[in-house]
């Protein structure tokens, strides 16, 4: 969620055939037009079977530059919208990889988007929040705020919802006019939902902002506060609702491992229903640095977001395991681990779970281990949800950097070496 600074026949078979295919089609066309999905479980209605092909993918112009982020797009119809570490704001057609427009800001796009049926919403790290037509990519109007804005944009019936880094919470009309707004003195990098008129998490209230609440977007007026000292922690995750709970998790980095714990919340009054602790688990790489990753974790507003399904709530967590837990208790279900860290936020779709792995750097901890001696390639990997088997794995130019996100036939993601992927299930 946040980072502290100190998804020729009989007539009844003619009939049948034609109700598969309208199913098969409304399938296929599946939008995912918020973060993470509906209600931030990170999951898609989509079910994807391999064989599964690259269908194109797009260099951005940032020359050999790394990128740090590259945050999830959303998807209307078969036109893909998603903002750039270059600064840009792309709309490009799905099947093809045509550029349907672009659009320039001041700064790296480091927020998550929002689209209605008319515009496209988000932030720049310029400082403004814009809204741009979907059709032709004009801007229809842009908000100054008071810092760089580097959190999830959520349209909420008349409103349009985002974070600035240290700044303010803003709530403007959908015509860019402002409505009120929070102070956010201490919350950076913010990723939060609306859900039934309450907004997880907001800043506490003035003069206690180092605080988890549980805010009424209607009533302006909070839910539920929670004191941060409860969880000890520096990263809150993004949170996922499931009926009543809240589910999340969080990050203390320590010397040379972190703390780690994950959370299923009361979503109305804030009670921890149960907690489970554990601290990362490197894999076989020497050459991990857990204060770098770290830092470079937190820049991803999905960095240990849960994926939700059925009634297993499965988190990667940055290092080189991939846990699940019941959803009602916090047991442990499956356990998966890699011989590296992973790389994103993991998204579920039809019974799998799809997540990145970080390449290797060909340097192994034991001696003599010659089958790790060289430069391991990044990955894409596809889990059984339900018991952690893996299904298959696919070799990629560059790190996924932020959770998949899979539409119809397709899964989409970018990576840090500046490509932008779509992959189609081939049959």
């Amino acid at each position: 969620m946040k980072y502290i600074n100190p998804r020729k026949t009989s007539f009844p078979i003619i009939l049948i055939l034609i109700v598969l295919i309208i199913i098969t089609s409304c399938q296929r066309g599946v939008d995912w037009t918020s973060f993470r999905g509906m209600d931030g479980r990170g999951a898609s209605p989509a079910r994807i079977n391999p064989p599964i092909g690259i269908k194109w993918k797009l260099k951005l112009q940032l020359e050999n530059n790394p990128a740090t982020v590259f945050n999830p797009p959303v998807i209307r119809g078969n036109t893909v919208y998603f903002g750039a570490p270059d600064g840009n704001f792309y709309a490009l057609n799905i099947n093809s990889g045509y550029m349907r427009w672009v659009f320039k800001t001041g700064g790296i796009i480091n927020s998550i988007p929002h689209i209605d049926k008319e515009k496209v919403y988000f932030g720049s790290n310029d400082g403004k929040l814009y809204a741009v037509y979907i059709d032709d990519g004009k801007q229809a109007w842009s908000f100054k705020a008071d810092s760089t804005i580097q959190s999830t944009v959520v349209v909420y019936r008349d409103m349009v919802v985002f974070s600035t880094n240290g700044g303010s919470v803003y709530f403007l009309s959908t015509d860019g006019k402002l409505i009120y707004r929070l102070p956010n003195p201490v919350w950076y990098y913010d990723a939060f939902q609306i859900q039934d008129n309450v907004l997880y998490f907001a800043p506490g209230p003035m003069p206690t902002p180092h605080r988890l609440a549980a805010f009424d977007v209607s009533e302006k007026d909070y839910l539920w506060i929670l004191d941060v000292r409860v969880f000890g922690a520096t990263w809150y995750s993004f949170p996922a609702i499931k009926g009543k709970f809240l589910l999340m998790s969080t990050c203390r980095p320590l010397y040379n491992f972190w703390r780690l714990n994950y959370y299923a919340l009361e979503s109305r009054t804030g009670k921890i229903i149960w907690n489970y602790s554990d601290i990362s688990v490197w894999g076989e790489d020497n050459n991990i640095k857990p204060g770098v990753l770290f830092r470079k974790n937190i820049r991803l507003l999905d960095y240990l977001a849960p994926a939700v399904w059925k009634n297993i709530v499965i988190y990667t967590s940055g290092d080189s395991v991939v846990r699940a837990f019941n959803v009602k208790t916090g047991g442990l279900i499956w356990r998966r681990r890699f011989d590296r860290p992973t790389s994103s936020a993991p998204t579920v779709a039809g019974g799998k779970v799809y997540f990145g792995i970080k390449g290797g750097t060909g340097n192994p901890k034991k001696e003599g281990d010659f089958q790790r001696d060289k430069k391991q390639p990044p990955l894409l990997v596809c889990l059984n949800a339900r018991n952690g088997k893996k299904l298959w794995e696919m070799e990629l130019d560059g790190e996924i950097l932020s959770a998949p996100v899979i539409a119809g036939k397709w899964i989409i993601f970018g990576t840090d070496k500046n490509y932008f992927y779509v992959l189609e299930e081939l049959f």
